[in-house]
This record gives C-alpha cells, sequence and structure tokens, in this order.
C-alpha cells in the first residue's frame, strides 16, 4: 500500500528520536541486528526467491541465490568479524607543536538513513546497504522498487516482523513516494538506481544538506587486447568471450556492472562472434522458457530494448542474434532507409520486419530477450548513448590501448572497466590512465563481490562507495577529538603578539 506524506514523516520522527535517544549503540546490539537479516534470509530465502521470480516472470532461484543471498551472507559474516575492531576509537598521531596533546577519532552512528532499493536486485540492493547501516548503529527507512511489487511488499512483512518501527521502516508506493522520501531530513541517504533518477534524488536531498551515496550506471567498457587474438591462444579468447557472455547475460544484462560494449583491435569482430555465440550456447543451450534465463523485467523495457536494437540496425550496424530459437535472418548491415526509426515510417523495411519477428518471439517466450551482437554503432544511436540493460552488446573496432583510453576518456566516467589480454604494458596503461567506478582484470563483475574492496561510482556513475569497512564508514560519522595535556603551550600563541611569539613561530617552521 502506497504511503502519504503524513506517513512517512511520522515514521522518520520515531526513528530520528530514537537515534538521538540512544547515541552510543552497543556493538552486541548491532551485531544482534544483524543476526536477525541473516536469520530473514535463511528461514525466508525460498519465499523472497518466489517473489522476485513472479516479479520478473522468469529469474531462477539459483541466480538469487548466488547473487543476492551469498554476496549478503559473506557481507554479513565480515560486518559481525569486524566490528569490534571498526568500532574502536582510532589512535592518531599528534604534531610536535600541540604535543604532549593526544587525539583520536570516534566512530558513531549518522542517526536516521534512508535506503532507495533498485528492482535488478532488489534483496542484495536493499539488504546490503541495510546491513551495513546498522552495523554502524543507525536506524533505517527503506523504499523498494515498485517495479517489484511481490518481493517489495513480502520484504516489507518480513522486515517489519523482525524489527522494531524505529530500527527499521519500509515505506511503498511510486515515484511520488520516492520523491518525498529523498525529501526527508536524513542523516544520509543512500540510492541505488539509473543516473537520470539519480539527479532527482541528489536535488530532492539537497534541499536538507542531505548527504548521499549515488550508487548509478553507465557504460561500462569491456577491452579486448591485442593479445587474446595471438596465434596458438585462441583459449584466451574462448576464456575471454565466456567471461563477458556471463558478465552481459547474468540476469538478461539488467545489472548495473554488465559490460555495456566491448572494444576490440580491426579485425577480430569474425573471431569475436564466433567464441561469444560459443559462450552463449554453452552458457545457455536453450533461451525461451529456460528458468536459468532471465526475463526483462517489465513490458516498457523488453520494449525500449528491442527500439535500441532496431535504430541500431536501421543505421547502418550489423545486428547477430544468438541462442536457439533467435532469428538470425538478417545478420547484415541493413540498408540505410528514409527513416532512422523505420517503424514509425509507412513502408516497412527489412530492419522493422526484422523488429515484428523478434516481438512475436518475445510473446512466444514471455520477455526473454535473445542475446545480439550489435557490431560498429553510430556513435549517435540510443545503443551508444544510453545505459543498456539488456543482453545487447555493442562491439567496436579500436586500434590499440591509446585508441581505447581515448574513447573512454571522451565519455562520461564508468561505473566499472574491465580489461582482457596478457600484455601487462597496454593494461597498466589502462588502468593508470582512464578513471571508472571500479575494475576487474581478465573477468568481469568479479570485483563486486570482494568485500575488502570498495564498491561505487565516479561521475556520472554515482559518488560515494560501500561494501567491508568503506560501507561501515559510509555511515558513520568519524568525530575528530583532541584532549589537552595540562602542560600545553597553547598560551605561547595567544596575542599580544612580540618578540617571543616571532621566535616561537621561527623555532616551529624549522620542525615543520
Amino acid at each position: 500500500m502506497p504511503h502519504g506524506a503524513a506517513d512517512l514523516t511520522t515514521r522518520f520522527q520515531a526513528q530520528h528520536a530514537a537515534s538521538r535517544a540512544m547515541v552510543d549503540v552497543p556493538l552486541a546490539w548491532r551485531r544482534e541486528r544483524l543476526g536477525r537479516i541473516a536469520h530473514l534470509i535463511e528461514t525466508h530465502g525460498p519465499a523472497l526467491a518466489d517473489a522476485v521470480q513472479a516479479d520478473f516472470g522468469v529469474r531462477s532461484p539459483h541466480l538469487t541465490d548466488v547473487a543476492d543471498y551469498f554476496v549478503l551472507l559473506a557481507a554479513i559474516g565480515q560486518l559481525q568479524k569486524k566490528l569490534p575492531r571498526w568500532m574502536k576509537p582510532q589512535r592518531v598521531s599528534t604534531p610536535i607543536y600541540l604535543q604532549p596533546a593526544r587525539a583520536h577519532i570516534q566512530r558513531q552512528p549518522l542517526g536516521v538513513v534512508g535506503v532507495i532499493g533498485p528492482w535488478n536486485y532488489p534483496l542484495q540492493l536493499t539488504l546490503g546497504p541495510l546491513a551495513a547501516a546498522l552495523a554502524a548503529g543507525n536506524r533505517v527507512m527503506i523504499k523498494p522498487s515498485e517495479l517489484t511489487p511481490r518481493s517489495s511488499a513480502l520484504l516489507a512483512d518480513l522486515l517489519h516482523a523482525a524489527f522494531t518501527p524505529d530500527e527499521v521502516t519500509v515505506v511503498q508506493g511510486g515515484a511520488d513516494v520516492a520523491h518525498a522520501f529523498a525529501s526527508l531530513p536524513f542523516d544520509h541517504l543512500f540510492f541505488t538506481g539509473s543516473t537520470a533518477v539519480g539527479r532527482k534524488v541528489a536535488e530532492a536531498a539537497a534541499q536538507n544538506l542531505t548527504p548521499t551515496t549515488l550508487e548509478l550506471g553507465g557504460k561500462s567498457p569491456c577491452i579486448l587486447d591485442a593479445s587474446c587474438f595471438l596465434p596458438g591462444r585462441e583459449g584466451d579468447l574462448a576464456s575471454a568471450a565466456l567471461k563477458i557472455a556471463h558478465g552481459k547475460l547474468l540476469n538478461a544484462g539488467q545489472t548495473c556492472i554488465a559490460p555495456d560494449y566491448v572494444l576490440l583491435p580491426p579485425g577480430c569482430e569474425a573471431a569475436f562472434e564466433q567464441a561469444f555465440a560459443q559462450a552463449v550456447d554453452r552458457l545457455f543451450p536453450t533461451l525461451g522458457g529456460n528458468a536459468d534465463y532471465a526475463s526483462i523485467v517489465t513490458d516498457r523495457h523488453h520494449a525500449r530494448l528491442h527500439d535500441l536494437l532496431a535504430q541500431a540496425q536501421a543505421q547502418g550496424a550489423r545486428v547477430v542474434r544468438l541462442g536457439e530459437g533467435a532469428d538470425k535472418s538478417d545478420n547484415k548491415a541493413a540498408a540505410s532507409p528514409p527513416h532512422p526509426y523505420p517503424h514509425t515510417h509507412p513502408k516497412k523495411s527489412e530492419a522493422q520486419k526484422n523488429f515484428e519477428s523478434i516481438r512475436a518471439h518475445a510473446l512466444a517466450h514471455p520477455r526473454q530477450m535473445a542475446p545480439a551482437l550489435v557490431f560498429n554503432p553510430p556513435a549517435d544511436c540510443r545503443l551508444m548513448t544510453e545505459e543498456i540493460f539488456g543482453p545487447i552488446l555493442p562491439v567496436l573496432s579500436c586500434d590499440g590501448p591509446d585508441a581505447a583510453i581515448a574513447h573512454i576518456n571522451a565519455r562520461p566516467r564508468p561505473l566499472a572497466l574491465y580489461w582482457f589480454g596478457s600484455d601487462t604494458a597496454a593494461r597498466d596503461r589502462v588502468l593508470a590512465r582512464t578513471v571508472s567506478g571500479g575494475v576487474t582484470v581478465n573477468d568481469t563483475l568479479m570485483h563486486i563481490a570482494h568485500e575488502n574492496l570498495p564498491f561505487g561510482g565516479v561521475g556520472d556513475s554515482g559518488w560515494g562507495a560501500y561494501h567491508g569497512e568503506t560501507g561501515f564508514l559510509r555511515f558513520t560519522q568519524q568525530k575528530p577529538v583532541l584532549v589537552q595535556s595540562r602542560w600545553a603551550m597553547g598560551e605561547l600563541f595567544y596575542p599580544p603578539y612580540g618578540p617571543r611569539f616571532q621566535q616561537v613561530m621561527v623555532l616551529l617552521k624549522r620542525w615543520l
């Protein structure tokens, strides 16, 4: 049931009062609250996975197990283990001009944290920030996605049964509720979603000077170095193609850090196409009705992806559909039509006919969209300017590491970057001269599973990071404390200034 502004305010005020009444949250309380999340997953995991499956149409419980529960339980386990050390005051050295004073950093809860969760991994990307915020001693309000109504409703029921309203509360509703939620004066607001919505969240939060963490998306490049295509190294290419296919097709491409496009040397397109097609066949021997291959979440998202394909093909890109049941009848560059969107032109082009055949296939298998490679789409087509969030992989010819670097740096900074090859000098050049939220070398996605690595974006792909100690500190006030000594000589710096002051300053400057 959607919640109104008055209800949101009431819930926030209850948590705000509770957070101010107990600023010092004991370790035992924090661990016990984390234990409740772990118990919720272990007890109700199958029911939640069924709800996610129902929201998507097709999404394997095994996918939810590995991509949601495994990551969550690993994070909770690390928090439980490391919390005693992370909570301790951190001693810092004191410069000579302030000695014999002592100093430390006291780590305290921020207060009330808001979490706006996404639809693509509605459990991991909602409960993960919740766990980090609770570990830091905060109260948490959650707004899950309205695009996954069944899992959002069940998650709300389970969390409300496990926590009191002044500990954790869940509000549901659409965009209007999300805006009202983001407008509350939280001590911190954590959002996961698209860059476009992230801008709106940041704008709403700014009215209260609410600090935010924005986990957004973007177009994450995947570079295949020339060393992948050396004679006798076919195994390297096959391995790279399999890992790229897995990263792209996990959750049918509806993953914020999925490879968004591939950069490879000119003349290597055919070899990559063959290797990628074999990888798809290995991962998903069939597509339609395959429980391991997720559906696109809604009809609107599904239609948008087909629009992206149709426009790219209409503008001359070569589209190759893969997997059993996919229509491969026009794996050639489409003739340039008189209109950039053939489905709006009175005369049906080959691209339009193909577009309709794909839609017919989709009706037989609800929103399970066949993977597609798109070779050298125009730079200005939507496929290359929007985050794809589906099983479509553009492939661009790029002549060497410097050209790849220039291509990436000419665009907004990505959430992730992937590099494949054995040439460590070329790898290090790319890593040194590009900036991205995170990197995995010779694989995809795996940096997100490393709890000791911060996870987050940069620029258009977001700001702020979490996971591990970085996540704990994201929701923590690091309060600097200086304890002055009775032997302090601070009076030496007091006015009136004169010769003695000047002598002290000359002496101190020698020690800097």
